[in-house]
């Protein structure tokens, strides 16, 4: 598996937990002050 399909499909994890689009995770992003997660939010993306 290649690096760039992981990150797609991290990218894709991200915003279906977060309820973004797939456009508004990229590398510069952070989660709480870009994306709107909470902590709760956090907690989730770790157990996806």
């Amino acid at each position: 598996m290649s690096s760039t399909s992981v990150a797609e499909k991290v990218k894709k994890i991200i915003a279906e937990q977060l309820g973004v689009t797939e456009e508004e995770v990229h590398d510069d992003a952070t989660f709480i002050e870009d994306l709107g997660a909470d902590s709760l939010d956090i907690v989730e993306l770790v157990m996806a």
